[in-house]
């Protein structure tokens, strides 16, 4: 289906993710860390990234910041992947130039849904 990078550095929700999102036939790539985000962002060409703002090296904030600099990602979808309260979140993803949230912990019978919408998916079930 999509290639999809998940940027986040927590073992148990990028496992979670990626998880669901491959039952749901999309490839998944995971990074651990922003500059790991970067990488694998920079050396692919995703369909749609996920990018949790608290990374251990550099923040959520530079990682779209670098992003929305490179010409060849300006129709992919960037959204915020966080535990971040809702209106915080949406703040921030507006400020960012990123095109929506999905909070944290996710709801494990939306998810799938809520990353399609971006990608344009219509799901029939």
């Amino acid at each position: 289906m999509s290639l999809i990078v998940l940027v986040e550095d927590n073992p148990h929700n990028a496992r979670l993710a990626s998880r669901l999102l491959r039952k749901a036939g999309h490839e998944v790539i995971v990074a651990q860390d922003g500059e790991g985000g970067l990488t694998a962002i920079l050396g692919s060409q995703p369909d749609l990234i996920l990018v949790d703002l608290g990374l251990p090296d550099i923040d959520g904030q530079t990682v779209v910041a670098v992003l929305r600099q490179q010409n060849h990602l300006n129709q992919v979808p960037i959204l915020i992947f966080t535990a971040y309260p809702e209106q915080t979140a949406h703040e921030m993803a507006q400020a960012y130039r990123c095109d929506g949230v999905i909070l944290k912990p996710i709801d494990t019978r939306y998810f799938v849904g809520q990353v399609d919408q971006f990608l344009g998916v219509r799901r029939f079930e």
